[in-house]
């Protein structure tokens, strides 16, 4: 994604409204990891603009996905999330527990749909999403099993 100054000047060039809400959202999307959804960004810059409405969110980032300086994700997480990282080709790694979303830069040059299984896609590019448990939900995980494991047995009286 472009830095917020050039947003701004695409915005302009393309015709569309350069608000200052919009560039609180290009701020707050500018080297974001964490694949924020149209939610979590206005959560974020409701704290700088009590104002800021959900719709422009949405808006501001259906253009931006648009013009292709972010990537809209359904990443089975619920919510579409948003990856501001379009620049260098990567998959996803999401929580299965929390549905945190990573990045995930490898390559897999020997991946290829066999032959005749197609179905008679013109196939242009994968997308590969890994599901597990991010390191917080992982020790998470850890503690309530060790708690249970340390846990007095119930008599069948009890």
């Amino acid at each position: 994604m472009r830095a917020p100054e050039e947003l701004t000047e695409l915005f302009r060039s393309t015709g569309r409204k350069v608000t200052a809400q919009r560039q609180c959202i290009f701020r707050l999307l500018q080297g974001n990891e964490t694949h924020p959804s149209a939610e979590s960004i206005h959560a974020e810059a409701s704290r700088e603009m009590e104002t800021i409405s959900l719709k422009t969110v949405y808006q501001t980032l259906h253009d931006l996905a648009e013009l292709g300086e972010i990537a809209s994700l359904d990443v089975g997480t619920g919510m579409t999330r948003f990856d501001p990282n379009v620049d260098h080709p990567h998959h996803h790694l999401v929580c299965r527990q929390c549905g945190r979303v990573r990045d995930l830069v490898a390559e897999f040059p020997d991946l290829r749909i066999p032959k005749g299984a197609d179905l008679g896609f013109d196939v242009g590019s994968a997308e590969i999403v890994f599901r597990g448990l991010c390191p917080g939900c992982r020790s998470s995980t850890r503690r309530r099993a060790r708690t249970l494991r340390n846990r007095p047995a119930l008599s069948p009286s009890q």
